[in-house]
């Protein structure tokens, strides 16, 4: 099964004109507290086959992690789980958070 890339631009794009796109980002806590997309949600790439079914799954889900490999095996993940909607398309950020050049939302302790 082939995971569909989103460049990081469309992304931005997307969350700039307020598109229903969740961002869903697998790194370790201390990493996404240190920065990450506006709006994401942190649920670590070891946590996703446990958390999977406590998560809202929106139509369009984009995940994000540091080079954009692991999100793709992640986004397989997500796919292949039945509690996620027919409808919902999985996309993986393509470059990862190496290929985000804009801002970074930052956990405030």
């Amino acid at each position: 099964m082939t995971v569909d890339e989103i460049s990081t631009e469309e992304l931005k794009r997307k969350l700039d004109a307020n598109e229903p796109v969740q961002v869903i980002d697998i790194r370790s806590p201390p990493a996404f507290a240190s920065g990450h997309v506006p709006g994401a949600e942190n649920v670590p790439m070891h946590e996703l086959p446990s958390r999977v079914d406590d998560v809202e799954w929106a139509e369009e889900v984009v995940v994000a992690c540091p080079i954009g490999q692991s999100s793709i095996q992640a986004a397989r993940l997500i796919e292949s789980y039945e509690g996620v909607g027919e409808g919902t398309t999985v996309k993986s950020m393509a470059g990862g958070y190496q290929a985000w050049t804009y801002d970074l939302e930052v956990d405030d302790e």
